[in-house]
């Protein structure tokens, strides 16, 4: 080698140096965002390397913003108080606001009154997210909500349904009361003799999901015509109708629909009954559930169905592999909230905070919650103490906390805002992002019990089939109660 390229090789040395000392770094650098990401970017590289090509065509979570308006309809005894409890966490994390009831609506939007804007508490207003029971009406949600606002709901398979809710609402519901010995046997060999359609509370007793949907529970099995049309109705206004016994598969959906990461998605199931509450189906009794609740039927079967073209649709592979994923990341969490190991399922007796004793419906029935271990501030910070109690807190509570927030939100901003001529009405097809106050209607409260009979109900169902009705939350002479 000639001196006078000695130069040229240590300048080359010193790049090739260089070049690998930003290798290096780039490479700890990536290694330990990974380590400090966890479940998140194994969730998305793992789901990357199955090669599937509906999710390649998708963009990786993170890198496409989240969907945060959705309206989701909370139908009775479905696992929607999971979905619930899961929307809340996620507006909560997101800064997002989410409509709530009117205290004298209590927690639900005065159901089994049609919903309208005048339910919603004036400090969660304009909102994102919507999620508390309602009957749903499709005209007075999209005066309220953004334009863009996604429409989810859920729905279960109609006997498994059935036996919850004549369980649950059995001291509620007149027409399950009135049955000799509270024999669902016997309400399902002559129906008619104890339910009466005009009842308050009759909703729990036929066809709850399509009442909850806004349709006529009521509608002849043979009125066909009416039954197609409801179906399509759905299917128009709902981005996704998940399915309660497929809810991981549905949740996957959902992740993809809105464009959410794994963190967003994780739950833990809430408002059970203890395996003494239930009662198991005598052969035959599925049968005589379906064709009493044949509306409902007819939507669960068309849903389901329409839920594995869209997994199918996905790619099976890819689907199991996210639904493991979610599991993992959801027994990590529940195992670092409960000192290491599952949470065990508790009666309301046995909890000792009261924040998290779910609503007991009546002493026949038992439903069951989890309690925080009495160590878990050893070791935690105070955001991830309360994310697990938020993780397990019953709807009524939680309802409550999330208003008390949103409110104390609201009174800050109120005190921000410049002053406005009293008699300024701006006009906009989308509610604009600051707080507003909208006129209450006063309401009538009535007492009812606190997982769907709260009613504030002061008119009652007519009777009679009269025309029908293919738009949700239409006005029905059967089942209208506003």
């Amino acid at each position: 080698m000639k001196c006078r390229d000695l130069p040229t090789v240590l300048v080359r040395r010193r790049k090739m140096s260089q070049k690998k000392i930003f290798l290096v770094f780039v490479a700890i650098s990536t290694v330990s965002l990974l380590l400090h990401h966890g479940g998140h970017w194994s969730w998305t590289f793992e789901a990357f390397h199955l090669g599937c090509s509906a999710l390649r065509s998708h963009p990786a979570p993170g890198l496409k913003p989240k969907h945060t308006n959705v309206a989701f309809l909370k139908t009775h005894k479905t696992a929607s108080t999971t979905m619930q409890n899961l929307l809340f966490r996620f507006a909560e994390r997101n800064n997002l606001t989410v409509a709530l009831p009117v205290q004298a609506c209590s927690h639900q939007f005065c159901y089994p009154r049609s919903f309208t804007s005048h339910f919603v508490h004036p400090h969660t207003l304009p909102p994102n997210i919507i999620t508390s029971h309602m009957r749903f009406s499709k005209a007075e949600l999209q005066r309220l909500m953004p334009n863009d606002t996604i429409y989810v709901t859920i729905l279960r398979e109609p006997s498994s349904m059935f036996e919850s809710l004549f369980s649950y609402y059995n001291q509620y519901c007149q027409s399950f009361k009135r049955v000799p010995n509270g024999s669902l046997e016997a309400f399902l060999v002559e129906p008619w003799r104890y339910y009466r359609p005009e009842e308050k509370d009759s909703m729990y007793a036929r066809n709850t999901l399509t009442f909850d949907l806004g349709g006529d529970k009521d509608r002849p099995a043979t009125d066909v015509v009416y039954a197609r049309a409801f179906v399509a109705e759905v299917e128009r206004v709902f981005s996704l109708v998940m399915i309660a016994e497929y809810f991981d598969e549905s949740l996957v959906l959902l992740r993809h629909l809105l464009s959410w990461d794994l963190d967003d998605i994780l739950y833990v199931k809430l408002n059970m009954r203890t395996p003494s509450s239930k009662r198991s189906l005598t052969p035959g009794l599925p049968a005589k559930i379906r064709a009493w609740n044949s509306l409902d039927a007819r939507l669960y079967d068309h849903f389901n169905a329409s839920l594995w073209r869209q997994l199918s649709a996905l790619g099976p592979a890819c689907v199991a592999r996210e639904v493991r994923l979610l599991r993992q990341a959801q027994e990590r969490l529940m195992r670092s909230c409960f000192g290491g190991r599952m949470p065990l399922l508790r009666s309301a007796a046995q909890i000792k905070n009261k924040d998290l004793r779910p609503w007991q419906p009546s002493g026949k029935v038992d439903i069951v919650g989890y309690d925080l271990p009495i160590n878990l501030s050893n070791g935690f910070s105070s955001q991830a103490q309360e994310l697990c109690l938020k993780l397990i807190m019953p709807e009524v509570q939680y309802t409550r906390v999330l208003l008390r927030s949103q409110s104390l939100r609201y009174r800050r901003g109120f005190q921000l805002r410049p002053p406005q001529h009293p008699l300024q009405q701006p006009v906009r097809s989308v509610m604009p992002r600051h707080p507003q106050v909208h006129h209450i209607q006063p309401l009538h409260a009535v007492p009812g019990p606190a997982s769907g009979t709260g009613s504030t109900s002061t008119s009652q169902p007519a009777a009679g089939n009269q025309g029908p009705i293919t738009k949700l939350g239409s006005k029905s002479s059967q089942t209208q109660t506003s």
